[in-house]
């Protein structure tokens, strides 16, 4: 794969208790420009060890896009604003795709010179 100066793009995990705090998460990164996109789907079933016990819980997930340079970014205002001790935050390289869609994510993550309306301007499909 040949090196290029621009950002690569990951897709990121992150699972929330409820679905109303899914969607203030979603809200909150697009809206910082952390994230050129989220999804919020479920509930899901989650089986999962903590605390030396197995669980088992409803949680929502939230897939996000954003450019590779703003991934830890994106992480720390997730774990500040999430409800768990530990929160799921799984990054992956995207390795293909849209060279249009990723392109419009790398530009929709940069950080803004000053503050905008969330949602203006919106012209991809997520």
């Amino acid at each position: 794969m040949p090196h290029t100066s621009t950002p690569g793009i990951v897709r990121v995990e992150v699972t929330v208790d409820t679905r109303d705090g899914a969607d203030r998460l979603a809200e909150s990164v697009v809206g910082h420009r952390l994230a050129a996109c989220a999804q919020v789907g479920g509930p899901v079933t989650s089986h999962y060890r903590w605390e030396g016990e197995a669980r088992r819980d409803e949680e929502w997930t939230v897939v996000l896009k954003t450019a590779e340079d703003r991934l830890d970014d994106l992480t720390a205002r997730i774990v500040r604003e999430h409800p768990y001790d530990v929160p799921e935050v799984v990054a992956v390289p995207v390795v293909g795709g849209n060279p249009s869609y990723l392109a419009w994510v790398r530009d929709e993550t940069r950080p803004a010179e000053a503050p905008g309306a969330v949602g203006e301007g919106r012209g991809a499909a997520e």
